[in-house]
């Protein structure tokens, strides 16, 4: 199934090279798949070619923390926030805030 849907998404991509959410299905398709290479190769074209495209921080974040790169996560969180503050998604900007509070080690409990 997951084969059908990556060779649809890559039909769209050559019938429209720079539509972001291609781009975006695509990075999420090969991480699904565990293929890193060809995921961040989507991920990171989004944040070069489309950096206002929210929702490519807290995914990229993820796979870099499950990289064992939480600085470059914590700062593609940061990078995310600041995107999601000016684009007013309080709704972005709070599930990013979420991950990089985990992942900078900030994430506190109720006593």
């Amino acid at each position: 199934m997951s084969s059908t849907r990556l060779i649809k998404l890559l039909e769209f991509l050559e019938s429209d090279p720079n539509d972001p959410f291609i781009l975006y299905a695509l990075a999420t398709e090969y991480n699904a798949q565990n293929d890193k290479e060809k995921a961040y190769s989507f991920y990171l074209q989004l944040t070069d070619k489309h950096p206002d495209y929210v929702g490519t921080y807290y995914h990229l974040g993820k796979l870099l923390e499950k990289d064992d790169q939480k600085d470059k996560a914590i700062a593609i969180y940061q990078k995310g926030m600041q995107v999601a503050r000016n684009k007013r998604d309080m709704h972005a900007f709070s599930e990013l805030q979420g991950a990089y509070n985990t992942a900078a080690g900030l994430d506190y409990e109720d006593d």
